[in-house]
């Protein structure tokens, strides 16, 4: 196919150059992001100790507690000219002194003659006002300020691997964010220390979307309870709500089992590609996707069925699907790896068993016993095979840093077919549309390298690697990182 854009030689070069110049400032905002959470976590450590110096003086009879407030302020001011000093300084001072309100609250109360109800309302009292003097300099709200110390002060104290890398411009605040928040319910030290070290690697290599996807599993690994127990708790907190918005518009949001909220929202991009494509649809319907799909949303909740878009009735029959992948001792019920949804999310294994026995066929993925990599897919039905395999090999689109998923990508020819690519697992992958057309009618270039690895080659001559994602299998090592 004809490359529809190129470039001259004078404008690659200024692409490179500002594309080397964005790389340093977004490394340099990521650092200087992680020295405004280390000052942001010194914040929350200092409104601890006010608190606590509050609470010890009421016990003892000084209400006015200003010795003590004066020489927190003290050892804060010096902790915070180390912080802007040092990463190092910084790392030790905010680790060291980072914890949350509510544990020290504990300490307090436990210390003191007052109820905890008491202790914890002085730490509260302190936390607010630290927050309103942050926020007065700052020109913010003093909740939004209140709201990020604590979240500083977890991730200094509880991942302070994360906040170190990200210090030094190892990943970004995203990155950072990622990792965090699928480690978020991790409570043991240890392994949040080993965790946290095997996502930092993972996390140099690749975007925020799919370090999430991998925390998400990993994390899995060491949790203490079981996927089944957390899920029946966590189905007790499902809610539906409803916010609203300017401009007479109005937010609703769903929280429920994965597999329903994905499931839903299949079947609505199913019917909205369905009206669409549709040869009859109305001239004057400019509508997209999303527009379609919130409209239809609306219509089957109010009335039950998409009336005000199916006077045939034809879309009443369109049903959303689900991919799921569940490791076979899951399945039969002697292991417990979590199965996991779309490659996304994982889901209880009652739900997975479930779903496989209600499916009207379902592929099995072999994989090598220690590296995890797909080595070949069969199924009891007879089908598409090689498509089969390539969806279980990519499961998402194989563009650097794109999180489409396979299912609703195209299956493109590395090497044209045009010009004797042949139609090989080797030479073929799954692409979005968006990364379909830049392949063929961009400067961008791809080859397929060893077991599915694709090398990228962008205008200025950056090569990025893309390694296919591991599957959600057992490995003979359980030691073995999964990437």
């Amino acid at each position: 196919m004809k490359v529809l854009v190129e470039m001259s030689e004078e404008q690659v070069g200024a692409l490179g150059a500002v594309t080397g110049m964005l790389v340093d400032v977004d490394r340099t905002i990521s650092q200087l992001l992680a020295v405004k959470d280390g000052l942001l976590a010194l914040g929350s450590r200092l409104a601890v100790e006010i608190g606590e110096d509050a609470v010890a003086a009421i016990c003892a009879g000084d209400a006015t507690g200003v010795h003590s407030t004066g020489a927190s302020s003290t050892n804060m001011s010096a902790a915070s000219s180390a912080v802007a000093g040092s990463a190092s300084a910084m790392d030790t001072s905010a680790t060291d002194a980072s914890t949350t309100a509510a544990s020290a609250t504990g300490a307090s109360a436990k210390d003191s003659a007052l109820p905890g109800s008491a202790a914890a309302e002085a730490v509260e009292l302190a936390g607010r006002a630290v927050a309103a003097e942050l926020a007065a300099a700052l020109r913010v709200s003093d909740r939004t300020v209140q709201h990020r110390m604590g979240e500083a002060a977890a991730v200094v104290s509880e991942f302070p691997q994360v906040w170190r890398a990200q210090g030094a411009g190892r990943i970004s605040a995203a990155h950072t964010r990622a990792i965090i928040d699928a480690g978020a319910y991790l409570d043991d030290q240890g392994s949040r220390a080993v965790y946290a070290e095997q996502m930092i690697g993972f996390a140099e290599t690749t975007s925020p979307n799919r370090v999430s996807r991998m925390g998400r599993r990993v994390a899995e690994r060491f949790q203490p309870r079981p996927l089944d127990a957390r899920h029946r708790d966590a189905r007790q907190r499902r809610r539906v709500w409803a916010s609203d918005r300017p401009d007479g518009m109005a937010m609703l949001g769903i929280f429920g089992p994965a597999a329903l909220i994905h499931g839903a929202h299949d079947r609505l991009t199913a019917l909205g590609l369905t009206l669409l494509t549709n040869p009859d649809r109305p001239a004057g319907d400019t509508r997209c996707l999303d527009e379609v799909r919130c409209d239809l949303a609306l219509d089957l909740l109010l009335s039950g069925t998409p009336a005000g878009h199916d006077p045939d009735g034809l879309l009443a029959d369109i049903r959303g699907t689900v991919t799921i992948t569940v490791p076979a001792a899951t399945l039969s019920g002697t292991g417990a790896t979590p199965a996991e949804l779309n490659g996304r999310t994982t889901i209880d294994a009652a739900t997975a068993r479930r779903l496989a026995a209600a499916a009207s066929g379902w592929d099995r993925v072999l994989t090598h016993p220690t590296t995890g990599a797909v080595t070949a897919v069969d199924r009891y039905r007879p089908s598409a095979d090689l498509k089969r395999w390539l969806l279980a090999r990519d499961q998402r689109c194989r563009f650097p840093g794109c999180g489409h998923p396979a299912r609703e990508c195209d299956i493109d020819h590395t090497k044209d077919a045009a010009t004797g690519g042949p139609t090989w697992a080797d030479n073929l992958g799954n692409l979005c549309r968006r990364h379909h057309v830049a392949k063929h009618q961009t400067p961008w270039t791809v080859e397929q390298l060893h077991e599915g690895t694709f090398a990228w080659t962008s205008p200025t001559g950056r090569v990025y690697l893309d390694h296919p994602p591991p599957p959600n299998t057992v490995v003979a090592d359980d030691s073995t990182p999964p990437f």
